[in-house]
């Protein structure tokens, strides 16, 4: 069940990130096509802050939840990143 658990914080902050990076990118490729913002450099920083936050997440699951050795980075931006956590 723990094994469970942490993959599924681990994949939920995971899609939050890449959800929050997909705005960012639709933002840096056509900023007057985002009508309900105004100004493009705000909402690009609140979409970061919010990678910033599921980062942390992931951060803070690998630091105090996971054993040292199966610790890896899951968002280096490589598609395709283990998020599944081993037991054993």
């Amino acid at each position: 069940m723990r094994k469970q658990l942490i993959n599924a914080l681990l994949a939920h902050a995971q899609g939050d990130i890449a959800k929050h990076r997909a705005n960012v990118e639709v933002y840096l490729a056509n900023p007057v096509g985002i009508g309900e913002h105004s100004n493009v450099v705000e909402a690009i920083e609140e979409e970061i802050n919010m990678i910033a936050k599921y980062q942390d997440q992931i951060d803070v699951i690998n630091t105090y939840f996971r054993s040292k050795e199966k610790v890896q980075n899951l968002n280096e931006g490589q598609e395709g990143s283990e998020v599944n956590y081993q037991e054993g």
